[in-house]
């Protein structure tokens, strides 16, 4: 199955990854309510959201289908930054919301659908 539309390489998420290092920010974006985002209970299962014990670069900032808009995340417009859903559709539109928001230094991770992708950042 080919990636979704947007989704980064492996190679280029490796590069982008290293380049951060600790700087690092990974948006999560899925909904833990599967009735608002019934898609979602797969991903869960394999990869949880993140929390203080879990995923420590990673926040969670739902995206919002309805009004297509999220949180603005609480980092400097510069902070590298990763985006990701499922397997990568809201992820995609998490990335623009952001760039449109004046955070130009994202990629779209996909997510834990994209194994090779989560691979080199789902740890995080």
């Amino acid at each position: 199955m080919a990636r979704k539309a947007g989704v980064a390489s492996p190679e280029e998420l490796r590069e982008f990854v290293q380049k951060a290092g600790d700087k690092l920010v990974v948006v999560d974006v899925r909904n833990p309510d599967t009735d608002v985002e019934p898609g979602d209970q797969k991903s869960l299962a394999v990869a949880a959201l993140p929390d203080d014990s879990n995923r420590p670069m990673a926040i969670s900032l739902i995206w919002d289908r309805n009004s297509d808009s999220m949180p603005i995340p609480d980092v400097a417009k510069e902070t590298p930054m990763i985006t990701h859903c499922g397997g990568g559709g809201r992820g995609q539109k998490a990335k623009d919301f952001l760039n449109a928001n004046g955070f130009p230094n994202i990629l779209n991770g996909g997510g834990p659908k994209e194994t090779d992708c989560w691979a080199e950042y789902g740890t995080k």
